[in-house]
């Protein structure tokens, strides 16, 4: 099964306006025509706007938000709605980020239910599954992964998994500057691919896109890229450069 790839860059909380439509003027010009691989920028919601109009609307690269909430509106100060995403243009949404799981106490359960309501706004949710350095070293990686995944994925349609990424996410390589092995990569990510097919099929998980992130670099980047069940990169200190990120897009593909 061949899986088109997909680079998805998550600013956090960096960058201002007036840095945004630097940046994304820069990725596009350094990227130029280059439609071999699906990229995705995440700016900041305050950035959203900027970003849709630096890219344009004919732009090979695609904006995605990095959360949203599950209402569709309402007393709910300091959030934003799936609405809200798609009148921005927004084409993808972060789910259960590692950071939202840790310091917003984000469950499996309430992270299920946000994909449910990105789906049915017509948003692709890149939902995120990884284990801390406590829970690898204790041997609970296949059991905590496993469980994020089904809980998280719970009750989707056949037709949802269509517009499903999962990214695979160690939460000890986040920001630290160190990098599961491709080898250790590959493990997780053909475990989740396995948990999957035993939740919805072959056929799905078979075309299922499954991303790596964790300081993913332009010099690690093809290695790990290159592993059969990996499918993309959730790129984080990385996509705040152009160089960098349009570095990654291009060394995924296999050579």
């Amino acid at each position: 099964m061949i899986r088109k790839k997909i680079i998805a860059g998550n600013w956090k909380m960096n960058k201002t306006t007036t840095e945004t439509k630097t940046l994304v003027l820069a990725i596009k010009d350094k990227l130029g025509k280059f439609d071999q691989v699906e990229v995705v920028i995440c700016p900041p919601f305050t950035a959203l706007q900027t970003a849709q109009e630096a890219l344009g609307s004919h732009s090979d690269v695609a904006l995605g938000a990095q959360n949203l909430h599950q209402a569709a509106g309402g007393a709910y100060t300091g959030e934003i709605s799936a609405a809200m995403l798609r009148d921005l243009f927004c084409r993808y949404v972060i789910l259960g980020h590692s950071e939202r799981r840790q310091y917003f106490a984000e469950s499996d359960a309430l992270v299920n239910e946000k994909a449910r309501v990105a789906l049915k706004s017509n948003l692709r949710p890149i939902i995120c599954v990884g284990e801390t350095l406590a829970e690898r070293e204790a041997g609970h990686m296949a059991t905590v992964v496993t469980a994020q995944t089904k809980g998280s994925c719970a009750g989707f349609s056949k037709e949802d998994w269509n517009n499903v990424v999962i990214a695979y996410e160690p939460v000890w390589a986040i920001g630290t500057g160190k990098t599961a092995t491709p080898a250790q990569a590959q493990e997780v990510h053909a475990l989740i691919r396995k948990t999957i097919k035993q939740i919805t099929g072959k056929p799905i998980a078979d075309k299922l896109r499954i991303q790596y992130g964790g300081s993913v670099k332009p010099d690690n980047a093809r290695e790990l890229l290159n592993q059969p069940d990996i499918d993309g990169a959730l790129v984080g200190g990385a996509s705040l450069d152009a160089e960098s990120f349009v570095a990654i897009i291009k060394n995924s593909v296999a050579t």
